[in-house]
């Protein structure tokens, strides 16, 4: 039991975290559970998380303020729950370091999904066939996900090395938005777009004119590393 997967569902609504600490237990998952930020802080300082599921609107702090100060030092999988019909908090928590998002109300069996999906992209890869990409004064690793800038580390969400995995792995191929979405598992193809503009931020000398990380008009977008 102790090798299943963590998760810390933060959330103000009583009924709905019991309902989600049960459901989510039944389907294989340790779950533990806090009121909000305070007690979620509290126990990620004594606690290790494979995922974080986080209501966006909480009283005190918000869940969108939890993100980004969580992504300040960790880059742990995070779910957030949004109202039905409101957009901006979606792009808000992707821009911030959210993995994904999922609209209330919502299918259990889709919550279910959708964190089997951050928890399989959140796992350590297999050593892929190729070696370091170097991107000017930026290095990636697909084999440890790990990503440097003039040798200082760079941190990267679970979905923004996810991403840059897959670029590197087939550097010098374009792939559409959707292609992508259905490699990754992702539903939004905004959250693509999200994601490519945060690693170029991470990886370009001006994101505004991308080198490596470029956009392939009608087609999407494709990595272009310097030449060994």
């Amino acid at each position: 039991m102790s090798d299943d997967p963590h998760l810390l569902v933060v959330d103000d609504d009583e009924r709905l975290r019991a309902l989600l600490q049960r459901y989510l237990s039944s389907n294989g998952y340790r779950v533990t559970a806090a009121t909000g930020a305070v007690e979620a802080r509290a126990l990620m300082k004594s606690m290790e998380f494979d995922l974080l599921i986080l209501d966006v609107m909480m009283p005190g702090e918000s869940g969108l303020d939890l993100t980004k100060s969580v992504r300040l030092e960790s880059k742990v999988p995070i779910l957030m729950l949004t109202a039905r019909g409101d957009p901006a908090d979606r792009i808000a928590g992707l821009e911030l370091g959210a993995d994904d998002y999922l609209p209330k109300p919502f299918e259990p069996r889709e919550l279910v999904l959708r964190v089997n999906s951050l928890l399989r992209r959140a796992a350590p890869p297999e050593a892929p066939p190729i070696g370091p990409v170097r991107m000017g004064t930026a290095l990636f690793d697909p084999a440890t996900s790990r990503l440097t800038r003039a040798s200082r580390p760079v941190k990267l969400t679970g979905a923004e090395a996810a991403l840059l995995q897959l670029f590197a792995v087939n550097a010098g191929r374009p792939f559409s938005r959707s292609e992508l979405c259905k490699k990754l598992n992702v539903a939004l193809e905004r959250s693509i777009d999200v994601q490519v503009t945060r690693l170029r931020r991470k990886i370009e000398e001006d994101p505004k004119l991308p080198l490596y990380l470029q956009t392939v008009r009608g087609v999407g977008y494709m990595l272009v590393p310097d030449r060994a």
